[in-house]
């Protein structure tokens, strides 16, 4: 089938690219297979009719593993634009009726749902509750991913850290963070975790994160004998837990491991730092009814 065919769309040429965004989003037929819900020879077979339909090899699959070709990377970049605006599109049609329909993709940070507050868990439940026509995804990734999503399109709402603003987002806040440093309970610190010089403390080994922190949790780690990184706060624990390290963590976070006795916390009363956790959305988006209901059960828990 020659390249012509592409002057027009079909709604069968859009099934191929959202499995194919699958399948590039999971790294393979193998891992795509129990979130599309076919089997791996269906995906195959419609990998191959969409390289079929657009004249090119997208990946290369076999004994050395599963990866995108040069084109299929820019395949996959220009099939999450369409698929964007087809959403944009629905979002607008969304306009038309009482029942809102369609999908919501939410970008959120690790380790939040731990904490207390609870206000998106919560906005969530007041939007689906309702409106059995949402489809609801999440994704969990870092700061900087959550907001190239929103700035592409691809996410309607992001949740992240308010260290530093872009000025084509919106912030929304939506509750202080509190983060300590802690050591677990085999740690030789453990004991006098509460009277520890902090000369002492210095020696010890700790994390350094390598995500985004606001200037106070910078100064609180450069005088710590940083020999390990964490790209994330579950990393970071998982190294506390070792015995060898000490490290921040949120106090949401930390708690479970407090409770059983199997971490603690580190001079409280000087190491801890607090962070402004907030929802984040595109400035000048379209309208979109999910998106603006989903804001408001946000806003309606800070009065």
């Amino acid at each position: 089938m020659d390249r012509a065919t592409l002057n027009q769309v079909s709604d069968f040429d859009l099934r191929l690219l959202r499995v194919f965004r699958t399948v590039a989003k999971a790294g393979g037929f193998a891992a795509a297979e129990s979130i599309l819900g076919i089997s791996r020879s269906a995906i195959s077979m419609h990998m191959s009719d969409l390289e079929k339909r657009v004249g090119m090899r997208l990946c290369q699959r076999g004994r050395a593993g599963f990866s995108l070709t040069d084109q299929g990377r820019e395949v996959l970049r220009a099939s999450e634009t369409v698929l964007a605006a087809i959403e944009g599109f629905r979002s607008e049609v969304n306009q038309l009726h009482h029942s809102l329909r369609g999908d919501f993709n939410i970008g959120l940070m690790n380790s939040l749902v731990t904490q207390p507050k609870m206000r998106i868990t919560t906005a969530l439940q007041n939007l689906c509750s309702a409106n059995t026509g949402i489809r609801v995804n999440i994704s969990m990734s870092t700061p900087g991913e959550i907001e190239r999503g929103l700035l592409d399109g691809r996410l309607h709402v992001g949740a992240l850290p308010l260290i530093t603003t872009l000025p084509s987002l919106d912030y929304l806040p939506l509750y202080e963070e509190q983060s300590y440093l802690y050591c677990s309970n085999k740690h030789p610190l453990f004991m006098q975790a509460t009277t520890v010089e902090l000369p002492t403390l210095y020696t010890a080994r700790a994390i350094q994160p390598s995500y985004r922190m606001p200037p106070e949790a910078i100064q609180l780690h450069q005088p710590l004998q940083r020999t390990a990184t964490a790209s994330d706060r579950e990393a970071i624990a998982f190294l506390i837990l070792t015995g060898e390290y000490i490290g921040f963590l949120p106090d949401h976070l930390a708690a479970n491991w407090v409770n059983q006795g199997l971490m603690t916390a580190l001079r409280p009363d000087l190491m801890h730092f607090s962070i402004t956790l907030a929802a984040a959305t595109r400035k000048g988006r379209r309208q979109n009814l999910i998106v603006d209901k989903f804001l408001d059960a946000l806003q309606a828990q800070a009065m």
